[in-house]
């Protein structure tokens, strides 16, 4: 299937490649964000291959250049100033312009372009609708934590509920194109479904009320029975009930595709072989907050869960060196760290036996070693460091040897195989043995009055529990907090579930919630602290089998009108040309043993943040059921940060590592062109020093070019120090040039 990390880098790559100036070299104009990007698929060198001679900022101050330029940009109207002033000025920046925007360029912007002085430079323009983190294989991500806050936080009192929601409408309509961006990438023109809850109403801004639902209906009106004779006010009325973030964004979503589809009507372009039409299934967090707070033993969400790993990829680490001596080092784990790719997804004790497998397999085949092999994560400590002459294979073994290492002695000093015991009971209703747990409190309040157990891991059991029993009695939470001497925020942690959708507190009158989405049993083999499986590996499984309710998870348009499975073995029907004009199609047999990359696909968004869990079962799936399946959200959530947010969602986020000063309360913008300007600004630098002194001319422009990241930084790019004039040489001159020069970043 295609990976959405290869898929981005091929698009980008095939930008810079469709620009061939006379001259051969080019130089690359970008933002701080879409250079972001640019560096989260590419590396500095993968570019500098591609002819470019130059990377610049357009933010930053330029010298004029006589090459023509390629401009990676976001469609901000600051950068369409930018462009403008480039070829306004005598001289212009560059011999000509080649714009590529990341993604859609809004029409009054591109007649802006169009109707200025830079008009008679530019060379071409494309949109890339590349604007999303491929941030694995198969999964995506907004990289926005802070919308956690925009959606489920209450408005702080009523008459806040008109601006909050109006924000909140703002952010989702970002969401929206982000979506948009990736389907069209992707060449899809989906079905959409979404998550249509019915055992609770919309959450946060969404919530019912005076200040942003319609006027209510006359009295007297409801004696009427159908929907249609009650008449448009009552209808109106009743929308703010079913106004959930799901339905609205979808909604959002169906309308960009449609207006890209009408702007451009040969989308989506036919694949050969065909491939069945996909869906775009969208749920949020809500949907299921069991799976944030459970503990997961997979090597990926486990090492996500106990270790510190910044950004889900990077992890400091005491490495060996071939002296003997420890040092820090800081590994990126990524798709491109083959043996993180091979164990992520297995459960901690076959990821370790996996990796000393592997292990041992290459002391046999390159160290010329005689003897039994490590037979334990300490055998293996011990052998790597009698491997000076391997250093990348020793850093790769030792990473992983490391992360599996602190993460089992955390699993010992923090008790997991019980805390594990008790939320798989809570989570899944049921004990290792398949009876319901009569003896759980018994379990549970030991664990909550022991001093071994940290406090995270006694939030997480309270909460499960209280899930479990679909809310309990006031005093009952209270005496659960006094058991496990919860602070006040960890106490607020759990009760601000309740603006998630759960019951935290039940009277003695109270029935027990009716939830149409529920886990199923699992039919194959487990271990007993892996019971529980997210409820979006249901979902998907029965939208896959034709099984999935659709009050509980409505089409926004057209539905398939046939089983996915007949509609993927139905064949295309071959429109009827002239014979004359047919070319003849021998030449494009395939070879039987060739994969044929033509399945269906299922994109799922999750509104409010994605656990690992998660996007392991998508990977698992993608297998089971034979289908291309993508995963994505606002962004990639650990219990950890989880619990943190639900401590400040009652404050808008206030103190939280997204939004420390919380989410905006200013009013919408005008226009969404006007937040997205916001979004993507970037300030001017200050121009730059004269110097008073005359100085020797330097021949190398690193004097003369603005850099595209402040000292020490850790970006991607920075402006080349080599001269773009010691390209001009001809012949074997100007490679010897170029290679001792595009180095030096």
């Amino acid at each position: 299937m295609s990976s959405l990390i290869t898929t981005v880098r091929s698009k980008f790559l095939q930008a810079i490649r469709s620009v061939n100036p006379q001259g051969r070299w080019k130089i690359l104009v970008v933002d701080d964000y879409s250079q972001k990007l640019l560096g989260s698929v590419l590396k500095q060198f993968d570019i500098l291959e591609e002819n470019v001679t130059l990377i610049e900022s357009i933010s930053s101050y330029r010298e004029p250049q006589q090459f023509e330029a390629v401009y990676m940009l976001m469609p901000t109207t600051q950068n369409v100033d930018r462009i403008i002033k480039d070829f306004s000025n005598d001289p212009q920046q560059y011999l000509g312009a080649h714009l590529f925007f990341i993604e859609g360029l809004s029409e009054p912007l591109f007649e802006r372009l169009t109707s200025s002085p830079a008009e008679p430079f530019l060379r071409g323009l494309q949109e890339l609708f590349v604007n999303f983190w491929a941030v694995e294989a198969q999964a995506f991500s907004l990289n926005s934590p802070s919308l956690f806050f925009n959606i489920y936080s209450p408005p702080r009192n009523d008459a806040a509920f008109k601006t909050a929601r109006s924000r909140l409408e703002e952010e989702l309509q970002f969401t929206s194109k982000i979506i948009t961006n990736l389907c069209i990438t992707l060449n899809e023109f989906p079905y959409i479904r979404y998550y249509l809850p019915s055992h609770h109403l919309p959450l946060g801004p969404l919530q019912p009320n005076a200040q942003t639902r319609a006027p209510p209906p006359v009295e007297g009106s409801s004696r009427w029975r159908t929907n249609l004779a009650r008449g448009e006010v009552a209808r109106a009325y009743e929308v703010a009930d079913t106004e959930f973030v799901t339905k609205l964004l979808a909604g959002m979503v169906q309308r960009n595709l449609d207006e890209h589809k009408r702007v451009n009507p040969d989308y989506p372009k036919p694949s050969d072989p065909p491939r069945p039409r996909a869906t775009l299934i969208i749920t949020d967090r809500a949907m299921d907050v069991v799976a944030p707070l459970i503990h997961e033993f997979t090597y990926q969400a486990m090492c996500n869960d106990l270790l510190p790993i910044e950004d889900g990829t990077k992890y400091t680490y005491k490495f060996q060196s071939s002296l003997g001596t420890y040092e820090d080092k800081t590994a990126t784990l990524s798709d491109a760290d083959s043996a993180w790719t091979t164990v992520r997804h297995m459960h901690m004790r076959e990821a370790i036996d996996k990796l000393m497998a592997d292990f041992n397999k290459f002391m046999e085949e390159n160290a010329g070693f005689k003897g039994e092999g490590a037979a334990s994560l300490n055998d293996m400590k011990d052998m790597l460091a009698n491997l000076p002459q391997y250093q990348e294979q020793r850093e790769k073994f030792s990473l992983h040897l490391n992360m599996a290492q602190e993460c089992m002695n955390i699993f010992e000093k923090d008790k997991l195989p019980l805390v594990g015991n008790v939320e798989q009971c809570c989570a899944t209703g049921l004990t290792a043995e398949g009876k319901s747990p009569k003896t759980l409190v018994e379990e549970m309040v030991p664990l909550l009055d022991s001093r071994d157990i940290i406090n995270p891991n006694k939030v997480r059991m309270v909460a499960l529990y209280i899930m479990h029993r679909d809310g309990v009695p006031d005093e009952d939470r209270r005496r659960l907090y006094q058991h496990a001497r919860l602070s006040m925020a960890e106490q607020d942690a759990v009760n601000s579930l309740l603006h998630l959708g759960a019951r935290i507190t039940r009277g003695p009158t109270d029935k027990d919630t009716k939830k149409k989405l529920k886990q199923k049993l699992s039919q194959e083999e487990e271990y007993e602290l892996s019971r529980y499986k997210p409820l979006l590996r249901t979902v998907i499984e029965d939208h896959a089998n034709n099984k999935l309710d659709t009050s509980l998870f409505p089409y926004v348009k057209d539905a398939p009108s046939v089983s996915p499975a007949s509609a993927s073995s139905r064949p295309t029907p071959t429109p009827t040309t002239s014979l004359r004009s047919a070319k003849p199609s021998w030449h494009k047999a395939v070879r039987s043993n060739a994969p044929v990359d033509n399945r269906q696909r299922i994109i799922a968004f999750v509104a409010g943040g994605m656990t690992y869990s998660e996007i392991r079962e998508c990977y698992a799936l993608s297998g089971s059921l034979s289908k291309d399946i993508y995963i994505g959200s606002t962004h990639t959530i650990t219990p950890r940060h989880f619990i943190d947010d639900l401590k400040v969602l009652e404050l808008g986020g206030v103190g939280s590592r997204a939004v420390p000063n919380g989410i905006s309360m200013k009013a919408a913008h005008q226009s969404y062109q006007d937040y997205y300007d916001e979004k993507y600004f970037i300030p001017d630098p200050p121009p730059p020093q004269r110097p008073t002194l005359a100085v020797p001319k330097d021949t190398g422009s690193s004097s003369r070019m603005g850099k595209l990241s402040k000292p020490g930084s850790s970006s991607p790019y920075a402006a080349s120090s080599t001269s773009v004039n010691s390209f001009a040489t001809p012949g074997g001159e100007e490679k010897k040039k170029k290679k001792k020069g595009l180095f030096g970043f």
